[in-house]
């Protein structure tokens, strides 16, 4: 809960569904270099009647450290049970479901498989774990068989997308397979607002970033990480600045500058037009109000199909519009629905120089209808409120 995506798209549905009279017990792991931030985020949790018991993740030795990480977490679980007696299991991701799983069996708790993505052929594809070592042969094939047992005996599931339940729903093994709801990585639609960043701010991020009015800001917003494609979004830069000789690509980021800077450097951008910063999530959207479009391509895997990138719906809010590439989630038919940018087939130079980045082409208000039509996080937690109800009444 302590890095962005749990303050993101965690914290906001559990703050909801308290509001709404549900009891909440949140267990997560927490790394040791955001531990400064768990004061902060338990009163957040308190204020907000969530009882958070954070422990402390471990990454080392790999597959060792995350068997003792799930062997705590039962234990943490079965403490808990004892003491409150809660009837439902929530899980987040496949390694918590093998915990949900066992309140599921012997507890007779309800089960939500809130999957998240293809867990383990992320990790393959992500080049995380090697195949080709039979230790994570033997993982990748464990998990891919946990799976179906998810998919077949939760009593619901969520995913991210509509790609990712058509895929499902095409297996052949889980004859069992509940209803699939899908709720996407959904977004503060009263944080993420034009109309709340003050102006005088704005000029000011403008002038510290060394960005002039008459620049045009290309924008990336979000770790780099191992799908994002950093060296065809630089590639669609170095197009970009020969069509706008004034430009600047901003990135808003915790990566490395220099990550950054050396690729940029290669595919002869210049330094000055590279400017990378930081900052905390309450304050992106100020710095995304400097785009006039942002940009995001990711490799586009069979496991991307289950894909929602939180930043496209934080993005739409705002009434930037989008460039991004095919094949990823519902990515392409958001951005269509909603008229909110371009989407690529093809990441090559001729398909580069065929955009036209007009923002007059696009109307901010009609983009961040498409945000609330898509993205609203008070459709998401009333969706999660469904699903409990569903099960517990």
């Amino acid at each position: 809960m302590t890095d962005s995506l749990g303050q993101s798209q965690v914290l906001p549905y559990l703050f909801g569904l308290a509001k709404k009279g549900v009891k909440i017990h949140l267990i997560s792991f927490e790394k040791k270099e955001f531990s400064k931030d768990i004061p902060r985020i338990k009163k957040l949790c308190d204020e907000n009647g969530v009882v958070w018991h954070p422990q402390n993740y471990t990454k080392k030795p790999p597959l060792i450290s995350t068997v003792r990480d799930i062997r705590k977490m039962k234990k943490v679980a079965l403490a808990l049970h004892e003491e409150v007696g809660f009837d439902l299991v929530h899980c987040r991701s496949y390694i918590p479901a093998i915990i949900g799983r066992f309140f599921q069996k012997k507890k007779n708790l309800k089960l939500v498989f809130d999957m998240r993505g293809f867990w383990a052929d992320e990790r393959i594809e992500g080049g995380i774990w090697d195949i080709k070592n039979p230790v994570f042969k033997k993982a990748y094939n464990y998990f891919k068989k946990k799976e179906v047992e998810f998919f077949n005996e939760s009593d619901a599931i969520v995913s991210l997308t509509h790609n990712g339940k058509n895929e499902i729903e095409s297996w052949e093994n889980i004859p069992n397979r509940p209803q699939i709801e899908v709720i996407p990585c959904c977004v503060d639609l009263d944080h993420f607002r034009s109309d709340k960043v003050d102006k005088i701010d704005l000029e000011k991020k403008r002038n510290e970033l060394g960005i002039s009015t008459e620049d045009f800001v290309l924008g990336y917003v979000g770790s780099i990480g191992t799908w994002y494609m950093l060296p065809e979004m630089l590639d669609y830069y170095a197009v970009l600045r020969q069509q706008k000789p004034s430009s600047k690509f901003l990135f808003i980021s915790r990566e490395p500058k220099e990550n950054i800077l050396n690729i940029a450097l290669e595919k002869g951008i210049p330094k000055n037009e590279i400017i990378v910063t930081g900052t905390t999530h309450n304050e992106v959207p100020i710095y995304v109000s400097l785009f006039d479009f942002s940009i995001f391509f990711i490799r586009p895997t069979f496991s991307k199909k289950a894909s929602s990138p939180t930043k496209q719906g934080e993005l739409m809010a705002l009434g930037i519009p989008i460039i991004c590439n095919a094949g990823v989630g519902d990515t392409d038919l958001i951005i269509k629905d909603a008229n909110a940018g371009i989407v690529l087939e093809n990441l090559d130079t001729e398909s580069y120089q065929a955009c036209s980045l007009d923002p007059s082409d696009y109307n901010k208000s009609e983009i961040r209808a498409g945000a609330e039509k898509w993205y609203s996080l008070k459709n998401g937690v009333e969706k999660y409120f469904g699903i409990y109800e569903k099960l517990l009444k």
